[in-house]
């Protein structure tokens, strides 16, 4: 794997792509609510490859990590703005039929139980990531309430994201000294089994209509 991270790496860098790829992970973090392509590709997809990019020197660590930060928050503060100026209208169009009316009672009922507290625990679940800032919007929650909340997610979800796909490389390349292949095969059968395990819940608790993160009961601040 670290042999396909330094391929990728050498040829982003002999086709100066890097500035390019930079910018990219990074809108297409902000437009998973912003534009609700997280229902394509989710967020952490593109943050999990950026963060190991930065364990090869293709990105830089730090501004990468910040720049996440500030995409993420960006993209729930455009789909609050959305929600808020063209509520019904999205959920009445053919990207909201295409949602479903299960997902946004489900989403709904998440936001209405958590209130603002749910801005943060969305960040756990990609379908929730794209409908609860606009719902949020929509429902008319207060934005200093919003932004908050919003902030506090950003930093740890695409920080949290960014951090976990830079030690991720880098402990691929740890054990590839150390072990091999070997050591390498049994991380990643790990890893797999993990995301493997996530989806399983999320499709799961999607065909019940309801979120898999855990509610917290309770108002918004």
């Amino acid at each position: 794997m670290t042999n396909l991270l330094d391929q990728l790496s050498t040829w982003l860098v002999d086709h100066n792509l890097s500035n390019l790829l930079f910018i990219g992970l990074l809108f297409l973090t902000f437009a998973e609510a912003g534009l609700f392509v997280g229902f394509v590709l989710p967020g952490e997809t593109a943050l999990l490859l950026g963060g190991a990019l930065t364990a090869t020197g293709v990105l830089p660590f730090w501004p990468f990590l910040l720049a996440a930060v500030v995409a993420a928050a960006a993209g729930d503060s455009l789909g609050y703005g959305v929600g808020h100026r063209y509520g019904a209208r999205v959920t009445g169009s053919r990207l909201g039929r295409r949602v479903g009316a299960k997902q946004w009672a489900a989403a709904g009922d998440f936001l209405k139980r958590n209130g603002g507290k749910s801005v943060f625990l969305a960040r756990g679940q990609a379908l929730l990531r794209a409908l609860v800032p606009f719902l949020a919007g929509q429902t008319r929650m207060p934005y200093g309430v919003f932004f908050r909340w919003n902030l506090a997610g950003a930093v740890v979800w695409a920080g949290g994201v960014v951090v976990l796909g830079h030690i991720f490389a880098r402990s691929v390349s740890v054990l590839e000294r150390a072990f091999g292949w070997f050591g390498i095969a049994l991380l990643v059968t790990l890893v797999v089994v993990l995301v493997v395990r996530h989806r399983r819940k999320q499709h799961r608790a999607r065909d019940d209509g309801a979120p898999s993160p855990p509610a917290a009961e309770g108002a918004g601040l």
